[in-house]
């Protein structure tokens, strides 16, 4: 999802899509076909909640509370991933896509392929096959390097600009319609602990980097 600051308005209803795509969504790790089943804690009655109670059954002894927070963040995620979005859709882009155009155009210059997949946290060859498809439509231009021929340098078109001036406020707007169950405090709160639980995990995976 775009990181934003403050909370959109919801847009033009896309956020039904989200709800049409859930059936077939992705389980989070341990959730298995018995997904409608036993609730779990605190009144809970989500699929990680009957995942969790299934698990409280036969294995009763062990600690859940981690599945509670994780297999969530993992259910949603595989959800809005799942999920088309509205106004990427109508520009012919995926996700993946529009973050490298996003990437370009929020940077303010050029970047090489791997400081594209490092800001998109994606791998190499993924980039390498975006590119392709995005420079092929006009959207993307590669400048090599006068120093090193290996190297090339990457910027927006003008049309790629333009693309990403239009489709960022309807995406924007589709996002705060996803969002839109939950009101300002309670999309702050949760954007506090993600942002919390998200900093000391990056700070855990960089101290065990050698």
């Amino acid at each position: 999802m775009t990181a934003t600051q403050g909370r959109p308005a919801a847009g033009d209803g896309t956020n039904g899509d989200l709800a049409a795509e859930s059936p077939g969504a992705a389980e989070s790790p341990g959730a298995g076909e018995g997904s409608g089943a036993a609730e779990g804690s605190a009144g809970r009655s989500d699929t990680v909640a009957g995942v969790v109670g299934q698990w409280r059954v036969v294995r009763p002894e062990l600690d859940t509370g981690p599945m509670e927070i994780v297999g969530r963040v993992n259910r949603c995620a595989a959800l809005l991933q799942q999920a088309e979005s509205a106004p990427l859709r109508r520009a012919g882009l995926s996700r993946p896509e529009f973050d490298l155009l996003g990437a370009l155009m929020r940077t303010g210059h050029e970047l090489t392929p791997g400081e594209l997949a490092r800001e998109t946290f994606s791998s190499g060859a993924a980039v390498t096959k975006r590119l392709k498809v995005l420079t092929e439509r006009g959207l993307v231009e590669r400048r090599g390097d006068t120093r090193d021929r290996r190297v090339s340098h990457l910027r927006l078109t003008d049309a790629g600009r333009d693309l990403v001036d239009a489709v960022m406020p309807e995406q924007l707007a589709y996002e705060g319609a996803v969002l839109s169950p939950l009101d300002d405090d309670r999309q702050n709160e949760l954007a506090d602990l993600l942002g919390e639980l998200l900093s000391r995990l990056e700070g855990h995976l960089r101290t065990r980097q050698p």
